[in-house]
């Protein structure tokens, strides 16, 4: 018989009964019923009820045995007496009778309960991930993750892609988000960057002949968490094809994602193709480019039925450039007032000055700006709006740059109250034509707004003949349930449009040269058409797993401020590691910190003014450089007054002497 085990603890069914076995696990719970002990033992397979008799040697260590300790142990499958049965457990029917018992590894203590789901704080749970990871949920999450990814490899295979590896160090290029930068020891005051994703090797990949490529890619992007991204890394799966158009790319994902969330997930899903709709129709209907198309409700522009209202709160601001936005709502005449406040609320606090509506009943409309409106203007409203009796619409006014997001919200917010999101499908789109460019928010100079690296449609005669800001881009996003899985393009595989469009970015040729030397180069050697996408591996088993936050599905995750509490990552390091980088530690001052450094300087003042040596000031100098580079030897603040209080009384007085 095998040293740990003959079995799992997953495995044995009412065909073992009579067999001598062995089973290792953790304790699960331990169960005193009247002298006999009860354990379930537990390990990655399932769960085992093993029968301890106090007839045993171990009776008695065995009910001391806190939980989660790793316990072996050897004897007989017997059948529990029919009242005993747990239908729960695939090993149910059975139970081991313990012979022998050996402690393979205490628990010493646990901080939170494993064996139950019980509310603990996050920070806790990732201070002690190991033991999060037992719990039967999030353990099974990862099986999950696991056997999606196979499934996502033999998927990319089947369509005729090979797996190809790029490198974890590279160069630092404009994509979007902060980089994690490596500094080179060997090539001091340099550093490589970890890639935000593969772009560029992808890109070369396919200028080298390869065709299609495919990787389960690493990325990492100094960018805060929300709840359907993780800081730091996250995985996708990364593909490129050459000679392929938009719809090429759009059929291989549509097979490859249709046929993972059929074989995993439990909803319905739609079917291929997806539908597509415009960036600029998208933002139009429902306020964002990931619309949750489980939402029946959209959004209509009332700006043409205000301009010229008496109502000046809308009035004034489609005249100052803003707009009117409506939403519809079928059949809530009958809500109370109090909903409606309720929604108001919200629409303040997600950043409107307020929300406006109609409700239309029976027999009469009923609002609070009606005394404002026109019959005419009603009527326009009810059209536009298709508003019919029993029907109520929202109206929020604001400037463009802020409208879409908050009658987004809206349209979410309301759609969650009235539970008018279907919650037993998954419903996918794709959003394309999105523009090539846009105006930044700070400077107002034109940058782009997706990839860099995409095609514009209509390329060289768009560039030269069209406003930047009407220049569309073969690139596209696909969208699932409201959470974006993915961007991609067609790419911009040509030199002469690719130096224009980072032209009109504000980039000069010679940055171009610089910042994509080598993809620039490549392209000038012969180039496929090419095209690819990059769908989030975590958000992809975050919604087939129906968890509300990304952290759930991955194993170690950072938390929201990015430190890994398990690991103590982030961490100092020491100054020698410093040393052979040639790197020194600037940190931002806390104001105790910035008076300590002013009381340093007024030091040197005094010391200059009064004509003090030259090794005196260079002492206090000295002593000021070591605290900024934090080169301390453990002193402190406080340290350092002393030192220097006791350092310049010496000097006072040995000058009035």
């Amino acid at each position: 018989m095998h040293k740990y085990r003959s079995n799992t603890c997953g495995e044995l069914r009412q065909s073992d009964v009579g067999k001598m076995v062995r089973l290792s696990g953790w304790v699960n719970r331990v169960r005193d019923h009247g002298g006999i002990i009860f354990i379930d033992l537990r390990d990655h397979y399932g769960v085992t009820q093993i029968v301890v008799n106090p007839q045993m040697d171990f009776y008695r260590e065995a009910g001391h045995w806190r939980a989660e300790s790793v316990i072996c142990f050897t004897g007989k499958v017997v059948m529990r007496s029919p009242e005993a049965v747990n239908s729960r457990l695939s090993t149910g029917e059975i139970e081991l009778v313990a012979a022998q018992m050996e402690v393979l590894g205490e628990c010493e203590y646990i901080p939170f309960q494993v064996a139950t789901d019980e509310d603990t704080s996050e920070n806790l749970r990732l201070k002690y991930r190991f033991l999060d990871l037992r719990r039967e949920r999030l353990h099974k999450n990862i099986v999950l993750r696991s056997k999606i990814i196979s499934e996502l490899r033999r998927l990319m295979i089947e369509e005729g892609f090979l797996e190809y590896q790029t490198p974890i160090l590279t160069s630092s290029s404009p994509e979007g988000a902060r980089d994690y930068l490596v500094p080179s020891r060997l090539h001091p005051g340099k550093f490589y960057a970890l890639p935000q994703a593969p772009q560029q090797f992808k890109q070369l990949l396919m200028v080298a002949g390869f065709d299609r490529y495919f990787q389960i890619a690493p990325c990492f992007r100094d960018e805060d968490a929300r709840a359907d991204r993780s800081p730091g890394e996250f995985y996708q799966l990364d593909m490129e094809m050459s000679f392929a158009t938009q719809d090429d790319v759009f059929a291989v994902v549509e097979r490859v994602i249709s046929g993972t969330f059929k074989k995993f997930g439990k909803k319905k899903i739609d079917a291929a193709p997806f539908i597509r709709i415009p960036y600029r129709e998208a933002m139009e209907r429902f306020g964002t480019d990931k619309p949750d198309m489980r939402n029946p409700l959209e959004i209509v522009n009332m700006s043409e039925v205000f301009k010229n209202s008496a109502f000046n709160a809308f009035s004034g601001v489609v005249k100052s450039g803003g707009a009117v936005k409506a939403i519809t709502v079928k059949k809530i005449s009958d809500k109370s007032r109090k909903f409606y406040d309720d929604m108001i609320v919200f629409a303040q606090s997600a950043g409107a000055k307020g929300l406006a509506y109609i409700v239309r009943a029976e027999t009469e409309d009923k609002s609070p700006i009606l005394k404002f409106l026109s019959p005419e203007e009603i009527a326009k409203i009810k059209t536009l709006g298709k508003v019919e009796p029993s029907d109520a619409v929202f109206f929020i006014a604001d400037k463009n740059e802020k409208i879409f997001e908050i009658a987004s919200a809206v349209r979410t917010e309301l759609a969650n109250r009235l539970g008018l999101i279907a919650q037993d499908i998954f419903k996918f789109c794709w959003i394309v034509d999105f523009p090539m460019f846009e105006a930044d928010k700070e400077t107002g100079n034109t940058a782009f707004s997706h990839n860099p690296f995409s095609m514009p449609q209509g390329g060289m005669g768009s560039l030269l003949n069209k406003h930047p800001l009407d220049i569309l881009a073969y690139q596209y996003d696909i969208v699932c349930n409201g959470v974006e899985l993915s961007s991609g393009a067609i790419r911009n595989h040509r030199p002469d449009l690719m130096y224009k469009a980072f032209e009109i970015a504000g980039y000069p040729r010679e940055d171009v040269d610089r910042k994509f030397g080598g993809m620039i180069n490549a392209f000038k050697h012969g180039a496929p058409p090419h095209g690819g996408i990059a769908p989030g591996v975590d958000r992809m088993v975050m919604l087939i797993a129906e968890e509300p936050n990304i952290r759930e599905v991955i194993a170690f995750p950072l938390n929201q401020q990015a430190q890994d509490l398990m690991m103590n990552a982030p961490s100092d390091i020491t100054p020698k590691q410093l040393r052979e980088l040639h790197i020194s530690i600037n940190l931002p001052k806390t104001k105790k910190e910035e008076e300590a450094v002013k009381g340093f300087l007024d030091r040197i003042d005094w010391a200059v003014k009064n004509g003090r040596p030259r090794e005196e000031i260079m002492q206090i100098v000295k002593t000021l450089q070591a605290y900024l580079s934090r080169q301390l030897d453990g002193q402190t603040i406080d340290d350092i007054y002393k030192n220097l209080e006791k350092y310049e009384k010496q000097n006072i007085a040995s000058a009035k002497s």
